[in-house]
């Protein structure tokens, strides 16, 4: 059984690995690279593995921050690291777009190719100093005024780590412009799936082949699921212990999964109820949950006897009474093979 349990294991050729947080804590000087990191990754290049780095980095253009890998004793290219400004690049010059730069100094010069006059959109990164009231003022005034305002956000995080402690990211700088103006961003870095996917073709492996590891439960490991790989959180950088909990203890539902392995059911249940829709997807996403919501009644129980054949996952509100008719639905379909477990998380 735990060998079956571990045949996923065998088929990946392929790793994506975040780098702030994972690799090393930025910070004066450059950072430091967090000890046992840089063996972690020779160690991967000498297995045999494919090895992509996928970064939200936004305060060094992509070969600056490639030179400050090196120095720190990773051997990786340019061309082993997803990063988000190469890849706006293209996007801008793709819709003909002009920006107006709200981002670090230090990544100005990968933009030196693109028309910034007249701008007809904003790019916002991580611009650390440069997040002044005049500047998101500014970056205000003329997405207001826009007819149809462009917001390009290179990254959403909400906060990382520094070797002197935890940062604000760019996420927080751009909900407020979204508030703000009334629009939505366009996110192009974690965890944007195109951002993943690009990754991915860089990587040359599909999405099944590969692992994300980071340390952002959201960016990295749930950008990384929705696009349809397995993903990893390290216990290094802006990890704590307990978000995961607090994000579990959130959540009310059952979730009723197909397990290959074993054919078991488990049946979870959590007592309030979610706070958001970002993180309730979230916890779906952890626990390998499809969210296909259909109620426990009798015109419901069709569906969701449909979505089990089609060895889908289900998501139904938690109604204690409803729960016989859950597990009434399984052993229908399979009464000798499907054992059923039930825990609740308080």
């Amino acid at each position: 059984m735990a060998e079956r349990g571990r045949g996923w294991a065998r088929a990946v050729r392929g790793l994506l690995l975040d780098v702030s947080g994972v690799l090393y804590d930025s910070g004066a000087g450059g950072g430091v690279p967090i000890a046992g990191s840089a063996e972690a990754v020779r160690r991967i290049k000498a297995s045999g593995l494919k090895l992509q780095l996928c970064t939200n980095e936004t305060q060094a253009t992509r070969e600056n921050f490639v030179r400050k890998l090196r120095a720190m004793g990773f051997d990786i290219s340019a061309a082993q690291v997803t990063a988000p400004a190469p890849a706006a690049c293209r996007l801008l010059r793709e819709r003909g777009l002009r920006p107006h730069l709200l981002v670090h100094d230090d990544l100005v010069p990968e933009f030196a190719e693109i028309n910034k006059t007249n701008p007809n959109c904003v790019v916002l990164g991580d611009a650390a100093e440069n997040f002044t009231y005049a500047n998101l003022n500014e970056a205000f005034r003329l997405l207001i005024g826009m007819e149809k305002p462009v917001l390009i956000s290179l990254g959403k995080g909400r906060y990382y780590k520094e070797t002197d402690g935890l940062k604000l990211d760019v996420g927080a700088y751009m909900k407020a412009l979204e508030y703000a103006c009334d629009v939505q961003a366009e996110v192009v870095g974690k965890p944007a799936k195109t951002f993943f996917e690009s990754a991915l073709a860089e990587l040359g492996v599909p999405p099944e082949q590969a692992i994300m590891i980071g340390d952002d439960i959201v960016n990295d490991v749930g950008g990384a699921q929705q696009c349809g790989m397995r993903a990893l959180q390290v216990r290094t950088g802006k990890y704590r212990s307990g978000h995961c909990c607090r994000l579990l203890r959130a959540v009310r539902f059952i979730s009723i999964a197909k397990c290959d392995a074993s054919s078991r059911i488990s049946v979870h249940t959590w007592p309030t109820s979610f706070p958001s829709r970002e993180e309730r997807v979230l916890v779906f996403q952890l626990r390998g949950v499809v969210v296909n919501t259909e109620p426990c009644t009798d015109s419901g129980r069709g569906k969701i006897k449909a979505l089990l054949k089609q060895d889908k996952c289900i998501r139904v509100p938690l109604k204690t009474e409803e729960v016989s008719n859950i597990f009434k639905c399984l052993t229908e379909l399979q009464p000798a093979t499907y054992g059923c477990s039930h825990r609740s998380i308080n």
